[in-house]
């Protein structure tokens, strides 16, 4: 029989069936008897295998008294469990939070991120995200304390003994997020992660000119036992490519940003550089903006 590969779809199905076992306070043996079935049956249906119906899944569901809307969710990933590649449509935009790519980051041993314009999510301060909600034109007012909570939930995932890439463009370090404070805090930050254990930043100059990353941010993560993937998100979708074929295009553009970027320590000197400079020229000019602190409470 041949080896069965292991999807995004699956794993999120799984980990759903398991945690619906799992509150409902029944072993698996018991969920079985419940139908006289056999335990492997309920195995087979949590690892996703042949051999287990749409309806089966149902029962057990049921049996578990798994709220309706994990329900519909579970009953609408178990047909299509076995298929690479998920295109998640969010509608006028992006969940508060993001179960597949939360799951997936978790999962990862090792993380390599570009991003075109702006600092990569994992490495943003609290300031530099808030603004960013704020500069929004989908996100909800009323989500955007929520939403800052969530991002930096997902941040956690650094102290996961990951291995970690970051590459930013140069234009990224220049670009002032909100007021001169937050861009010195935001740099501040990006001196203090790049010299975190396993962890590496590194700068594409702005002297290098086009290059292969210029199609769009994206983030490729490796795992100790099954397939990589790359997360590519926009305004209001999610993109899990799993395709060999698409993952080693993937794997291209990362070589050819490789080869045009700054090493760990010319990265770093770069960023030290921006930020001694903007320390120099501080001023305490008023922007003309509306305070964030006015959107947000204070950070504690």
């Amino acid at each position: 029989m041949p080896r069965r590969i292991s999807t995004a779809r699956s794993r999120e199905f799984g980990d759903g069936m398991r945690a619906a076992i799992a509150n409902s306070g029944m072993s698996a043996r018991e969920l079985a008897d419940l139908f006289g079935w056999h335990e492997a049956k309920v195995s087979d249906a949590v690892m996703g295998r042949g051999g287990v119906t749409l309806l089966e899944v149902a029962l057990m569901l049921g049996a578990c008294r798994v709220n309706v809307n994990e329900r519909d969710r579970l009953l609408e990933l178990f047909p299509s469990r076995d298929l690479s590649g998920w295109w998640q449509l969010h509608g006028k935009c992006m969940p508060v939070r993001s179960r597949t790519a939360l799951t997936n980051l978790t999962a990862a041993k090792t993380v390599i991120s570009w991003h075109t314009h702006a600092v990569p999510v994992l490495l943003r301060t609290a300031e530099y995200m808030q603004a960013l909600l704020v500069a929004s034109a989908t996100v909800p007012a009323e989500e955007l304390a929520e939403r800052l909570r969530a991002l930096q939930e997902m941040q956690r995932v650094l102290s996961n003994d990951l291995e970690c890439t970051f590459y930013i463009h140069e234009f990224a370090l220049d670009l002032q997020v909100y007021g001169r404070e937050v861009h010195i805090r935001q740099l501040q930050h990006l001196l203090l992660i790049a010299n975190r254990k396993k962890i590496r930043v590194l700068v594409i100059p702005a002297a290098a000119g086009a290059h292969a990353g210029m199609a769009g941010p994206f983030t490729l993560l490796r795992f100790p036992k099954h397939q990589p993937l790359v997360l590519v998100e926009t305004e209001n979708s999610s993109l899990f490519v799993e395709t060999e074929e698409a993952v080693g295009g993937y794997d291209e553009v990362v070589r050819a940003l490789d080869s045009v970027s700054l090493d760990d320590h010319e990265s770093i000197d770069l960023i030290a550089r921006r930020f001694v400079r903007l320390q120099e020229t501080r001023s305490r000019t008023t922007v003309g903006r509306e305070d964030i602190s006015d959107i947000f409470p204070p950070l504690g």
